[in-house]
């Protein structure tokens, strides 16, 4: 079964850093685009960063610059780097990746989350 597992989230005060992991298991991962997505309390889930088989990444223009996602496909292992954390950046992250099929609709997987929260 497919399993995103998101780890790194925490307590960081505003203009620090943060890395997040998303250990991915289940598919065929080296083949599959990776993204990343933040949910804060009463608003629509956002997208943050993607990063595709090829090792082309997509930033939010709200992050870039700030933000790096990096994969290690030996470990099955897509990274959320956060530097230069802003209050607004705080928020459920979510790791995500859709499974495509000849003739089927696509699946989407999403991980658990892992919390950031950037207060003084």
């Amino acid at each position: 079964q497919v399993q995103l597992v998101e780890s790194g989230g925490g307590l960081v005060q505003p203009g620090e850093s943060l890395r997040l992991s998303c250990a991915a298991s289940g598919i065929f991962f080296s083949r599959q685009s990776m993204d990343w997505y933040r949910q804060s309390p009463g608003k629509q889930r956002e997208f943050v960063a993607s990063i595709t088989w090829l090792f082309n990444a997509n930033i939010a223009d709200s992050v870039k610059g700030r933000f790096t996602i990096s994969r290690d496909n030996n470990k099955n292992t897509v990274y959320l780097q956060m530097d230069s954390l802003k209050p607004e950046g705080a928020g459920v992250y979510y790791c995500h990746t859709t499974k495509r099929r000849d003739y089927l609709e696509p699946i989407n997987y999403w991980g658990q989350g892992t919390q950031v929260t950037v207060a003084s």
